[in-house]
């Protein structure tokens, strides 16, 4: 086959290969002829390659191509440059042949790219694209180019301006535009809008200054949507000019932004506030305090005092009860329900029944007067409490916050299945944490009372519960044989030792004939249950399926 079929054929396929479309703003090259000498011989100022079997550029495809008239994508190949590829022509301006270059008109693509994008090229020649300084560099070094530049401003008019001669220098010259000739604004006598040292000419919004970076007093109807000179992001404007955020003396440099006159900011974390007063910036250390929290709400960032504490969050104090003693000494004399919130609460405040004779101020934490409530519960019961006004557990971890916030004394009273009062009062009673298993870890000895006297064994010994056996008692779970949370005890020989007799109500039967027990105080138990499952006090007498029961602290001081 010979040669010329060869590139006959080939031409044909991509002359045909358009896609057509319609443009905003862009920039195109066209070649022209060389400027002759004297005697009509053409400057010798460029060198020619042998010509390839793709057109150079898109005057050549203009020239060559039955369907050049359309303007559209066509494969070209350079002099020189390796291989071909694809450029967008548009034969609708200028007499066509124009081989475009760049087009932006949507914002669609992003052109802050680096070297090696610029070098290659990027964006879609359908819509925006840079076409590469690699390219751009061979197309303009291989005959004489004119620039044309196309732009359509926002408010619809459009100009375009036209360059004499345009080349660019290769890679190794860092592409440097090394020939720009003359140029000429089409139509004559266009004026290209100027704007002063960092302004950019767009819609004109609100004018935000050093005093006013927010732009509120500078905002006027007039001005929205209009356009004209404006500053940039990160610029304010200063008389007619735009100045750098940073020039402010209001300027905060780790937020990157200028507080208006007048107004504060504190950082993410709330440890520094900065205010503004008479364009003059004071920062200083800020901390919230510990009955507190970082936040931004309506749309200001600072320090804001929990929920039942009052304060400017740096300081807060509580506005309710710490416990039942703080009522009574607010003056509230009469028994009922109280809200409280002991002092490093995390959560919101929360009621309790308060009892006032005895000397006042008992926050009642534990409470059998019926079989209306279940008491045999577990774990996560017993840590947040449950009940009712007449059955009730406040719940550990109340409890525990209750109990180390200052020194509390221990009260209970009983009334016997018989109808009799008795009642205990222990000087001291604080326990642990959840971490340590609601470890009673204060008691002191009984220091009045006829009731519960051996429940100081309870002392040091942990929380227990059906699910969670922390009795150390080995031979069996004393809060499911005693069907109670409690601080059982491990009796080193009562846990073991097999009792024949089971007619004492504070001993359950384990295996066989064999009974045993684990606490002399059982105030959680059932509130009618068998033996060792109901609720007794053991002092002298044994006083079992008690009627009813009531656990309270106090401060002792």
């Amino acid at each position: 086959m010979e040669p010329s079929v060869t590139v006959r054929s080939i031409f044909a396929f991509l002359c045909t290969t358009t896609i057509a479309f319609t443009t905003s703003e862009e920039t195109s090259i066209h070649r022209r002829s060389l400027p002759s000498t004297a005697d009509g011989t053409q400057m010798a100022q460029y060198f020619f390659y042998q010509r390839s079997e793709y057109p150079k550029d898109c005057r050549d495809v203009q020239s060559q191509c039955s369907t050049s008239n359309s303007s559209g994508v066509y494969i070209i190949k350079p002099d020189g440059f390796e291989e071909p590829f694809e450029v967008y022509c548009n034969n609708d301006v200028g007499g066509g042949g124009w081989t475009v270059i760049q087009r932006r008109d949507s914002g669609a693509v992003n052109f802050n790219r680096s070297w090696s994008h610029y070098k290659d090229g990027f964006g879609f020649l359908s819509t925006e694209f840079w076409l590469g300084n690699g390219k751009l560099s061979y197309l303009t070094n291989q005959a004489d180019y004119e620039l044309r530049v196309d732009i359509e401003l926002s408010n619809g008019v459009s100009f375009f301006t036209t360059y004499r001669g345009f080349r660019i220098a290769d890679e190794w010259g860092q592409y440097k535009a090394t020939y720009i000739g003359a140029y000429e604004i089409h139509p004559p006598g266009t004026v290209i809008p100027t704007c002063p040292t960092n302004t950019i000419y767009g819609t004109c919004s609100c004018k935000a200054t050093c005093d006013d970076p927010n732009g509120q007093s500078g905002c006027h109807r007039d001005c929205l949507g209009s356009e004209g000179c404006t500053c940039p992001d990160g610029f304010l404007m200063q008389g007619s000019d735009c100045i750098n955020a940073s020039e402010c003396r209001c300027f905060v440099a780790e937020a990157n932004l200028v507080i208006p006159n007048g107004e504060t900011f504190v950082n993410d974390d709330c440890t520094r506030n900065c205010s503004c007063n008479n364009n003059q910036l004071t920062c200083e250390d800020y901390r919230c305090s510990t009955n507190a929290v970082c936040d931004v709400r309506d749309g200001v960032r600072k320090c804001y005092c929990n929920e039942g504490y009052e304060g400017d969050g740096e300081t807060c104090t509580s506005n309710v009860f710490t416990d039942c003693q703080d009522v009574y000494d607010a003056g509230h004399r009469q028994d009922g329900v109280y809200t409280i919130m002991p002092t490093g609460w995390p959560s919101s405040p929360f009621n309790v029944n308060c009892k006032m004779e005895n000397g006042g101020g008992w926050t009642v934490f534990q409470r059998r007067t019926d079989d209306s409530v279940d008491f045999y519960r577990n774990w996560d019961a017993y840590k947040n409490g449950f009940g009712n006004d007449r059955n009730l557990w406040l719940g550990n971890e109340k409890l525990y916050y209750l109990t180390n916030q200052r020194n509390y004394k221990l009260r209970f009273d009983i009334t016997t299945s018989s109808g009799s009062a008795k009642y205990a009062e222990y000087p001291e009673f604080q326990i642990e944490s959840e971490s340590s298993k609601y470890r009673m870890n204060k008691l002191g000895s009984r220091s009045s009372g006829d009731t519960g006297y051996y429940l100081y064994y309870s002392r040091g010994k942990q929380f227990s519960t059906y699910e969670q056996d922390n009795d150390a008692c080995g031979h069996f779970n004393c809060a499911e044989k005693h069907r109670s949370g409690w601080w059982h005890v491990n009796y080193s020989y009562y846990c073991k030792s097999c009792y024949s007799s089971s007619s004492y109500c504070y001993r359950f039967q384990y295996n066989g004939n064999c009974h045993s027990y684990c606490t002399d105080d059982n105030l959680n138990g059932d509130y009618n249950g068998g033996n060792g499952e109901n609720i007794f006090s053991y002092y002298y007498y044994y006083y079992c399926n008690v009627r009813s029961v009531e656990m309270k602290i106090r401060p002792s001081s």
